[in-house]
């Protein structure tokens, strides 16, 4: 069956149900904005618990990621995925569930071919960019410094 776009577009509009912009807004600033403030929080705690300024945001991110692959694991991270949409793609922590969920995903499959190997499925190209890519921006302030 030929279909022009214009045809294909108009079915796909037909077929899709329209999305309530306005309420997946405000869920995702919240949810966003709150896991925010618990970062904000754990910081604030770590201060007073006797951290230094420099640690103090380091172990917030080892606690958020703990917490995201904790979530993940208990199947609870999906469940607010789906209420507060782009919401708990905060860096940190959607991060952590875009790495904890292929390897629970494949855990059946063994410890090595299974959760090791599809650990990396998503944060193996992540890192590999980003080191090739952090090279490359200092080979070029390198170069621009020699110039």
């Amino acid at each position: 069956m030929k279909m022009t776009p214009e045809e294909y577009g108009e079915l796909a509009r037909q077929a899709s149900p329209p999305s309530p912009t306005g309420k997946n807004l405000a869920m995702a600033f919240l949810v966003g904005g709150g896991i925010c403030m618990l970062g904000e929080g754990l910081r604030l705690c770590y201060r007073a618990l006797g951290a230094t300024e420099q640690n103090a945001p380091t172990l917030v991110s080892v606690t958020l990621v703990a917490l995201a692959v904790a979530l993940t694991g208990l199947g609870v991270y999906d469940k607010l995925a789906k209420v507060a949409g782009a919401g708990t793609l905060v860096p940190i922590t959607g991060f952590a569930n875009a790495v904890a969920s292929p390897s629970i995903e494949f855990k059946s499959e063994g410890l090595v071919l299974g959760l090791a190997a599809k650990m990396f499925l998503i944060a193996g190209p992540v890192l590999v960019y980003g080191t090739a890519a952090s090279v490359a921006y200092g080979v070029l302030v390198w170069l621009w410094g020699l110039f």
